[in-house]
């Protein structure tokens, strides 16, 4: 019977050293590793023809990954591109009538200048024999049949300058229309060319290409499959820099600053750590109560405060993993 009791109070001693043990940490906060995700969608309708990616892959920006099925936007395409190039057969060309009509007007313009010579002879004769008369050396009828072949000559020159300004109004005329014709049938194509644009680049978003550097975390859509805009294809997460978020009491706040530089580590898995020096790029400015999975060093504090430390990541760590920091 006393050896049973010597036996429990031992086992009761040897708990009580194993909890002080426990108790006393070497750490200063702990919490988990996580890394900002980015969920990619896809940015065009159709199947997928091939989508080359594997969770635990690395990709690079520009890498391309895989292609979407859009011949239909194709066919689309080209068939904008020709309405376009149909439009250039719409169109009207004024050349033939207008070059008509310089023509007609040119000959007016000829008889016109044929008709101001005859003009300047009669002035001449009329002058001359304006003279003659008043020295008794012509008649007056000859005169007087000068003058009225004066006035004949001058409704022609009157005539043909009507007809010259008609003509002249009536290539204006000709070059408006035809203008106004074409404006309106041109008016289609900048509509066409916009849609032209808004199709290729539908089409061009049927590549798949990466536009972020980092790790697959979840594939969401594989080969053969139709999808639709905005439906998931994976999740990136940049692991090269990932970040440890540990909470602290409020009288370890005065004890941490931004880009102070502590100690990160994590069980290697053999009873030793993986230490790591990293930098404070975060301090909550507002107090929550404690996580339940989290610990901290004054476990009776009911609020704490959160920070972010970040972590050049050699591959030791991953997200969800616990951490803990050391001041």
């Amino acid at each position: 019977m006393k050896k049973q009791n010597i036996l429990v109070i031992f086992l009761l001693i040897s708990l009580f050293l194993s909890a002080c043990n426990g108790g006393e940490k070497d750490y200063d906060a702990t919490g988990s590793f996580e890394a900002i995700e980015r969920l990619i969608s896809a940015e065009a309708t159709g199947v997928i023809k091939t989508l080359h990616i594997q969770e635990g892959q690395i990709i690079n920006v520009g890498d391309t990954l895989g292609a979407i099925d859009v011949s239909n936007l194709a066919l689309q395409a080209d068939q904008i591109k020709a309405s376009i190039e149909a439009i250039d057969a719409k169109t009207t060309n004024a050349t033939p009538q207008i070059t008509v009509l310089n023509a007609q007007l040119k000959t007016q313009e000829s008889q016109i200048a044929t008709f101001n010579q005859q003009m300047a002879n009669i002035e001449k004769e009329i002058s001359r024999f304006q003279n003659l008369v008043k020295a008794n050396a012509a008649p007056q009828k000859q005169l007087d049949d000068l003058v009225a072949q004066k006035l004949v000559l001058q409704k022609q020159i009157d005539g043909v300058a009507v007809q010259k300004s008609v003509l002249e109004a009536q290539i204006s005329s000709a070059k408006q229309n035809v203008a106004l014709q074409n404006t309106a049938i041109r008016s289609e194509e900048a509509p066409n060319e916009k849609r032209l644009e808004l199709i290729q680049k539908q089409i061009y978003d049927g590549i798949i290409i990466s536009k972020h550097r980092g790790t697959i975390t979840s594939q969401m859509a594989y080969d053969g499959e139709f999808i639709t805009i905005g439906r998931p294809l994976y999740k990136i997460a940049n692991l090269e820099e990932i970040t440890l978020r540990a909470y602290i009491t409020g009288d370890q706040l005065p004890q941490v600053k931004l880009n102070q530089v502590v100690i990160v580590r994590t069980d290697n898995g053999e009873g030793g750590f993986n230490e790591t020096e990293a930098t404070i790029t975060w301090i909550s400015d507002k107090a929550e109560f404690t996580p339940k999975t989290i610990q901290t060093k004054d476990e009776r504090a009911n609020l704490v405060y959160a920070i972010k430390v970040k972590v050049e990541n050699d591959g030791n760590y991953k997200m969800g993993m616990y951490g803990e920091v050391k001041f």
